[in-house]
């Protein structure tokens, strides 16, 4: 059940055709569908966000079948499709900060349906005092597991809590030197009321850090002189348990309405729960223990998250491991203060038992190849309802589907560059939905896509 296993064709076909620009380095290479089996893909649309101009949905052949330019700007991370063509994101950029102003749900007519940004008030680069979410990277509905689609769950559109991942700017002495911007979880009602929050760096001592990355915090935390404070942890994730069978089985750790978080400056995994300490933890040291060493260590890694019910492994972790660098108190000629010090140069896509944490599977490239399968950051993971996984291989705009023997039976690469000549074609995060859940589109007709031999694939001569 890993990458290793895949055919040689298959592997030609996914990192010599379509092989990201950022890894080999062609100027030229196809972009949109360049891989399509329909026999064995789950079949669906697919929403990702642009870095400059907003979402975009997309049929299996590539189609953009509609998009949202109010989703623009960075900072906010994934948007979201809700049954009967609701979206939902967030909007208004609050740079320098990665945040948004406002976490919002419009129909498919583009009548707002929710909109929530009271958390507190900041100025804008102007100087404007206005009332913000100050939301980054993540939120999620606790009706909605996972934030992707199961057969099991079908989120409402009128009613309920929402989850929202945000900053705080704190000054914490017993943490750093100097002032944080601090990851802030806090869960609203649809009015709008604050019914929970939790701040990370109250809980420092129960992130597993050694007394070297305390250290490595409290002196040398990556400060940002236009935010004005560091962003020590870098919180990109942060997701509902949702219902589960280690619950089920008794096991309170797993409690539906804990939130899964993940740092990736800090390279660990963790439960939240609603009241007392930090219930569960992976990292930040892979060396911690002899379960954690036989995964390896896991670095700078993006939406680790329980598999809903209903869903092939449901109940165990599924993250992307993005590989790059992070980690306090790793010291090394690399990282003489202490910070970045563990480095990886390829990723994984890894399903952990988190209760044995015991790797169940792997996605990844092995030996001399394994830098073609590399984000060092943005990136994402879903468990689809045929049990295969669709990956988003996010700095350089590639999504592709596998199988659990690691057959690629869809590809995509993002013709998205935006309008700048240092424009990317980057993915935060994609998810799959069912066409039903988009009525007012007829449902679209399905082409296979074979790619061609790249050994007599040419540009023509103009």
């Amino acid at each position: 059940m890993t990458r290793r296993s895949a055919s040689f064709a298959s592997v030609l076909c996914a990192v010599i055709f379509a092989v990201p620009a950022a890894h080999a380095a062609p100027s030229v290479y196809p972009t949109g569908t360049t891989i399509y089996d329909p026999a064995k893909a789950w079949s669906g649309y697919t929403i990702f966000v642009l870095p400059e101009s907003g979402a975009v949905l997309i049929d299996m052949n590539g189609n953009a079948v509609r998009m949202w330019d109010q989703f623009s700007g960075v900072g906010g991370g994934p948007v979201r499709m809700l049954p009967g063509g609701h979206v939902m994101g967030a909007i208004g950029s609050l740079q320098p900060h990665q945040e948004q102003v406002a976490v919002v749900q419009y129909d498919w007519n583009n009548d707002l349906v929710w909109r929530f940004d009271r958390a507190e008030q900041v100025k804008t680069r102007e100087g404007e005092a206005i009332w913000a979410a100050r939301q980054h990277h993540d939120w999620q509905r606790p009706d909605f597991p996972a934030g992707y689609y199961s057969p099991e769950f079908t989120p409402r559109v009128d009613a309920g809590r929402t989850l929202i991942l945000a900053h705080k700017n704190v000054v914490n002495e017993a943490v750093s030197r100097v002032a944080l911007e601090d990851d802030w979880l806090y869960e609203v009602s649809w009015d709008g009321e604050m019914l929970w929050e939790w701040h990370a760096n109250e809980h420092v001592d129960e992130l597993g850090f050694s007394a070297a990355a305390r250290a490595t915090i409290r002196e040398h935390a990556a400060f940002n002189e236009a935010r004005g404070s560091a962003d020590w942890l870098h919180i990109n994730s942060a997701t509902l348990l949702g219902p589960n069978r280690w619950y089920d089985a008794g096991d309170i750790r797993f409690h539906p309405d804990n939130v899964m978080i993940s740092s990736r400056q800090a390279s660990f995994i963790a439960i939240v729960p609603r009241d007392g300490a930090v219930i569960w933890r992976l990292g930040p040291d892979y060396g911690e223990t002899e379960e954690m060493r036989a995964i390896g260590q896991i670095i700078g890694q993006h939406q680790p998250h329980l598999i809903p019910k209903g869903l092939p492994g449901a109940g165990n972790l599924l993250v992307f491991d993005n590989g790059g660098m992070s980690g306090y108190g790793f010291t090394n000629p690399m990282a003489p203060e202490g910070r970045d010090g563990v480095r990886r140069h390829f990723s994984r896509v890894l399903e952990i038992d988190p209760v044995k944490i015991e790797k169940v599977w792997e996605y990844s490239m092995s030996g001399q190849e394994s830098y073609r399968f590399f984000s060092h950051y943005v990136s994402a993971a879903q468990r689809l309802p045929n049990g295969n996984t669709l990956i988003t291989e996010g700095a350089d705009g590639r999504l592709f589907e596998v199988t659990t023997d690691g057959n690629i039976v869809w590809e995509y690469v993002s013709p998205y560059f935006g309008t700048t000549a240092t424009g990317t074609n980057r993915v935060y995060r994609a998810y799959r939905l069912p066409y039903e859940w988009v009525p007012q589109l007829a449902r679209p007709v399905e082409s296979a896509v074979v790619p061609p031999d790249v050994r007599e694939f040419r540009v023509p001569p103009r």
